[in-house]
């Protein structure tokens, strides 16, 4: 069986829907499948990876008319282009993973999916609404989209044209014919109540390889980062962490709400870039390890961690909390999107209020000063991790999924 992935790159630096195809293309080829990834950035030299072509000169035209009007993706012909590519007609299943931000039309998904048995993954709210990956708390993509709160959302748009691309992309799944796999049931469940409805709709929850991210001594991976010795070690991972989304201004907030007794023990442990801004913020000591790409060294870093916090407003799956679990440190988050599935109160982790960022720091208070009930739910964090979120698991899932739509 081949596979052809559909992404806009193969850069996991990019966001973590890239992250989560690349380990399932890496996966498919260890279970002898063929597994090749057609994408509109290509940022590795590998020879599974090819770049579509595109007039670029044609599509900048067509890019300045378009965003003007208000209109996202839609000036990306180059989608059209992927029928007569060597890599889609060879292969047995089409794999879309993120077909936005502007490097795919929509309007190609009738054409592409009706000649092959297609999935389309969602990483996030994008094909649900009128513009954005993130809705927040505005549910006009049950009905239509105008209007739209959040114009600066990511993707943003220069003009509220919200309804119209609601529309269109209405119009183009209207038809269009693949399976939509949703990583949380939060999104799932959405996606039934969205203009996807006439899909079927698969929960399909991401995978960790648990024997790369796992438990280990934490004195010794606070010994391999140079972490203060007898300090206590909180947690955050974003690639980018002063994006909205991640709540990066919300974490400030609670650290500043912390006890001055907890802080002085405390060191704060930042993985991603952009953390002057966290750092400059509060008085705790800071050590960022930057963007770290590595599954192993990401692995030491969560390990050495005592509590792990994301502060995000909003989240499809949440990919850095599956990680943490998967190497037995609690978590403390928002209840917010799908996240709830992997951090249970009383077992994995604290869910606060949103936006409350009190509950934010008293759910860290609790976990820091309990050290009993911090490793019991350490201990269950990877019970789940390797119960319900294997590879072998996830990677079994999709299989399953290509089988059944070629036999449909």
């Amino acid at each position: 069986m081949r596979i052809l992935h559909l992404h806009s790159s193969d850069n996991s630096r990019a966001a973590g829907g890239v992250l989560v195809m690349n380990r399932l293309h890496d996966e498919l080829k260890r279970h002898g499948l063929e597994s090749r990834i057609l994408c509109g950035v290509k940022t590795t030299s590998a020879d599974d990876v090819r770049q579509i072509g595109r007039p670029a000169r044609l599509e900048s035209v067509l890019r300045q008319a378009t965003s003007r009007m208000g209109l996202n993706d839609i000036h990306a012909i180059s989608a059209f282009s992927v029928l007569n590519d060597t890599e889609y007609l060879a292969a047995d299943v089409l794999h879309i993973h993120g077909p936005h931000p502007n490097f795919f039309s929509y309007l190609a998904l009738p054409t592409l999916t009706r000649r092959k048995p297609t999935i389309f993954t969602l990483h996030d709210m994008w094909a649900l609404t009128g513009h954005c990956a993130i809705s927040y708390d505005c549910e006009r993509w049950r009905t239509g989209c105008g209007r739209c709160p959040y114009p600066d959302a990511n993707p943003p748009v220069r003009r509220d044209a919200t309804a119209i691309d609601w529309r269109l992309k209405r119009w183009a799944y209207s038809r269009s014919s693949f399976y939509v796999a949703a990583p949380s049931r939060w999104l799932a469940e959405r996606a039934r109540q969205s203009i996807l409805n006439r899909f079927p709709v698969h929960y399909l929850p991401h995978g960790i390889d648990t024997s790369v991210y796992e438990p280990l001594d934490p004195e010794v991976c606070r010994r391999l980062l140079a972490l203060p010795a007898g300090k206590k070690v909180l947690m955050f991972a974003a690639v980018r962490l002063n994006q909205r989304s991640k709540g990066g201004d919300l974490l400030i907030k609670a650290l500043q709400l912390l006890p001055a007794s907890l802080r002085r023990e405390m060191v704060l442990l930042l993985l991603g870039e952009q953390s002057q801004e966290i750092a400059r913020s509060t008085d705790i000591p800071v050590v960022s390890l930057g963007y770290i790409g590595n599954d192993r060294i990401k692995a030491l870093a969560y390990a050495a961690a005592d509590v792990y916090v994301s502060p995000t407003r909003a989240e499809a799956f949440g990919l850095t909390l599956l990680e943490s679990m998967a190497c037995g440190t609690p978590m403390v988050t928002f209840n917010v999107g799908g996240v709830t599935e992997t951090v249970r109160p009383g077992e994995t982790g604290y869910l606060a209020r949103p936006e409350d960022a009190q509950d934010l720091c008293d759910g860290i208070v609790a976990l820091l000063s309990d050290n009993d009930g911090r490793q019991r739910a350490g201990v269950r964090c990877r019970e789940i991790a390797v119960a319900e979120y294997s590879l072998e698991t996830h990677v079994q899932r999709y299989i399953d999924l290509y089988h059944q739509s070629l036999s449909a």
